[in-house]
């Protein structure tokens, strides 16, 4: 292959390969910080937390709003027997539930500390429980 005289020469195409993809592992870089949604939360809620904290009460009081919403109840008077049936079904349920709360605090506990001992003061940390 002879050299036209516009042509560049093999180490001026070689060098401008080597900044070019210089230039595009920067911009991918750039890219994957741009798309990154959690990592950009996760340093909101550190720099500021409460908002955060705020908007989290507010979810939990709507939704908590929307499920106790009041709804019409129509009693039916022909079937006043099966009344003390459900009623002995929902204290046995309600009393099973109770045992497997205080079965499963332990262990909610433990994953709670694991999960957010790190946002704990270095005073705190020897403290057992909340």
């Amino acid at each position: 292959m002879a050299k036209k005289p516009g042509n560049k020469s093999t180490a001026d195409l070689k060098s401008e390969i080597a900044r070019s993809r210089e230039d595009l592992a920067i911009r991918m870089n750039r890219v994957r910080e741009e798309v990154d949604f959690t990592r950009k939360i996760r340093r909101s809620v550190r720099r500021e937390p409460v908002p955060w904290i705020v908007a989290a009460i507010a979810v939990g009081l709507i939704v908590t709003g929307l499920l106790t919403w009041k709804k019409k109840v129509i009693i039916d008077a022909t079937r006043r027997g099966k009344g003390k049936g459900t009623l002995l079904e929902a204290g046995f349920i309600l009393g099973a539930l109770r045992i497997v709360a205080s079965l499963l605090k332990p262990v909610v506990m433990k994953f709670v500390e694991k999960k957010f001992g790190s946002y704990a003061s270095p005073s705190q940390s020897g403290r057992k429980g909340f």
